[in-house]
């Protein structure tokens, strides 16, 4: 197994250009762009776009007025959000800093599009269905009181952007993963817990009352191509899922062929989202939970 992971991370290196590239196309302007879906964007979405970025570091220490001084000096068709504080245990023990990153920053940028003309495309998150007591799947418009701060500051965040910027799209993601690899940055995932749980011979916990989609992050960074062209509101954005997370968990094992030890807990929650907006309205969805993993699977030759 540890080979495994060694030959994921040995992947050749996709290069990225600073900054700006390509001319004659739609402009973006992406936030968090070195970050676990900035840097898919800016590597994925070069040649058919001119990609354009925050300074890194800037946002951390930014004020609306710097933000607005950077759009307008980018003039960008489209600002791609992607920048948050997502960790949600951390959002919880530090609820100013959640604020400011996951409310007030969004505002700002929503602020400096609606000043400059550019169109919006932020991330919200599935963190917004957490205390929910149904099933699922739940849609856009289902009456919400998220459970946790993140989710609380999310659901602010679509109200406040919305009230800015009528036109703003934004994406209620669902969990995403990849593997290690081309030189992108990775972090803690579904895909990759399970492989480092096997190589490792611990034990992961999986709650068959837990119900949520898990998204394939490169199917989600295709997927921005059409919600940049779709009218303003909150769009689900992600995979759907049709089993609890424990049978989902063995299901991916089973396709890895690895044997990590997955105990059944007895928790529930249910994140599940109905993609029909997004379907309807892009005309296109996404793969089904365990359909994205296949495909992530072969993408990286673990699966013919």
């Amino acid at each position: 197994m540890s080979s495994r992971l060694q030959q994921l991370r040995k992947n050749g290196t996709i290069k990225t250009k600073s900054y700006c590239e390509g001319k004659d196309m739609k402009k973006l302007l992406v936030s968090g762009a070195g970050g676990f879906v900035g840097a898919r964007i800016m590597t994925q979405l070069a040649g058919r776009y001119e990609l354009c970025a925050f300074p890194k570091g800037m946002l951390a220490a930014a004020d609306e007025q710097t933000v607005a001084d950077w759009v307008r000096r980018e003039q960008p068709d489209v600002i791609v959000h992607t920048a948050a504080l997502s960790d949600t245990g951390y959002s919880e023990k530090h609820p100013d800093e959640s604020y400011r990153a996951n409310v007030l920053l969004p505002c700002w940028m929503a602020a400096a599009a609606q000043k400059s003309g550019a169109k919006l495309v932020a991330f919200s998150s599935d963190q917004v269905y957490t205390g929910l007591t149904e099933h699922g799947p739940f849609d856009e418009d289902t009456p919400l009181s998220p459970a946790n701060v993140y989710g609380r500051h999310k659901q602010e965040m679509e109200h406040r952007v919305l009230d800015i910027l009528p036109d703003a799209v934004l994406l209620r993601a669902a969990w995403m993963y990849d593997l290690p690899g081309y030189g992108l940055p990775i972090r803690g995932n579904f895909l990759l817990n399970l492989l480092t749980a096997a190589m490792r011979q611990e034990t992961l916990r999986f709650s068959a009352r837990d119900y949520r989609g898990i998204t394939y992050v490169r199917e989600a960074v295709e997927r921005l191509t059409q919600a940049m062209e779709l009218p303003g509101g909150v769009y689900n954005f992600g995979s759907e899922n049709d089993c609890d997370m424990a049978t989902t968990a063995r299901r991916a094992c089973a396709l890895l062929d690895i044997h990590p030890v997955v105990e059944a807990a007895d928790w529930p929650r249910s994140l599940l989202m109905d993609g029909g907006r997004f379907r309807a309205a892009a005309g296109v969805g996404f793969d089904d939970t365990m359909t994205g993993v296949q495909r992530c699977l072969r993408d990286y030759g673990l699966l013919k």
